[in-house]
């Protein structure tokens, strides 16, 4: 079981350098039901490894030429302040136990991952009927985009937060069909706003969780690989076929996850 979690490892890597996202939607999973760890851990591991992976894809990107650097620092200005706040203050917050509905108890760990996983539905069936669209001028409008993208970098900051996603599904339709940034723009820039959304979110976890550095270091290693073979295939592959097929691949995990948390709450 260990050398299949360390083999999908890379496949996080592989999707972020690919389409600029996705990464997250696998972390928490594989640290989850691969690597035996709690949701709690997972989302805050998932925070660090996806951040870290970004920021090598980002900087790969922007010499390149495809990081849109006034954008990013736009939306980080509301989601990195959302999800510092969410994971320091608010997290720690959140009982073990919630509710009852009868005899079924309802627990931090099952929500989360409940919430996940739809998460996952959602962004699989985007990402499944996603038509391509031709881009505007984004920096033409840059002004009047601006509250759209505050208020997605709030929406982006609290999913990171909550569920140590960070928010690529997200940022690439709302950059390419919101904000109008032409696609391979959109996935640069998406690397640089999840790597600030991932690493400020896991500094806002220090002092509260024991990290076991050494295991990071090694998934967090192995995820980069994983980003530097995605950026070449992406170049070999169109942005289509690839969301689709990793659309479906994701529906299928959010299903799962979904069975997996009624069935065998963690």
């Amino acid at each position: 079981m260990e050398i299949i979690a360390y083999i999908a490892s890379v496949f996080i890597g592989i999707s972020l350098g690919m389409i600029g996202g996705g990464g997250s939607i696998l972390t928490v999973p594989v640290l989850v039901y691969l690597f035996g760890m709690s949701p709690l851990v997972s989302t805050s591991y998932s925070l660090f490894i996806v951040g870290s992976t970004s920021l090598v894809g980002a900087y790969s990107n922007y010499r390149r030429g495809t990081v849109k650097i006034k954008t990013a620092l736009l939306f980080g200005s509301t989601s990195i302040t959302t999800v510092f706040l969410t994971r320091k203050f608010l997290i720690p917050l959140i009982p073990h136990d919630l509710f009852s509905i009868g005899a079924f108890r309802v627990t931090e760990p099952l929500l989360t991952m409940m919430l996940f996983a739809v998460l996952m539905l959602a962004a699989s069936v985007g990402m499944i009927k996603s038509k391509e669209r031709e881009p505007g001028c984004m920096e033409c409008d840059l002004k009047g985009n601006v509250i759209r993208m505050l208020l997605s970098g709030v929406g982006i900051g609290l999913t990171t937060g909550f569920l140590g996603a960070g928010g690529g599904f997200l940022l690439i339709p709302t950059l390419v069909l919101v904000l109008g940034v032409p696609m391979k723009e959109a996935v640069g820039t998406s690397l640089l706003i999840i790597a600030l959304n991932s690493l400020i979110g896991f500094a806002g976890d220090l002092g509260h969780l024991v990290i076991d550095w050494i295991f990071l270091f090694k998934i967090t290693g192995i995820a980069v690989a994983g980003i530097l073979i995605g950026s070449i295939l992406a170049k070999r592959v169109s942005a289509g076929s690839l969301k689709k097929g990793f659309g479906w691949f994701v529906l299928a995990m959010g299903i799962y996850v979904i069975w997996h948390s009624i069935f065998f709450p963690v």
